[in-house]
């Protein structure tokens, strides 16, 4: 589950909140051990999220960084690259 989390800081267009969401519920997801909470845990496991999802938008809006954005297409190529380098 963790592979799912991408780093999410410096990149040109910057990270939406859907996409700070889905790392948070990864996140939440490897915590809990859970990949769909139970109903009696829903709540919990939306809060959970909630707030991840505010902690880590807090966090990726208040970096700073002197290096130039890196391209999200450019990385993902990258990452297609290797991935098929290691399942080939």
């Amino acid at each position: 589950m963790c592979r799912n989390i991408r780093t999410l800081f410096n990149f040109e267009p910057p990270a939406s909140e859907d996409e700070i969401r889905a790392a948070s519920l990864q996140f939440v997801r490897k915590l809990s051990g859970f990949n769909a909470p139970s109903k009696i845990n829903q709540a919990a496991f939306d809060e959970a999220v909630e707030q991840v999802s505010a902690a880590a938008e807090k966090l990726i809006r208040s970096l700073v960084t002197l290096a130039p954005p890196k391209d999200r297409e450019i990385e993902r190529a990258r990452a297609a690259a290797l991935s098929a380098k290691r399942f080939a």
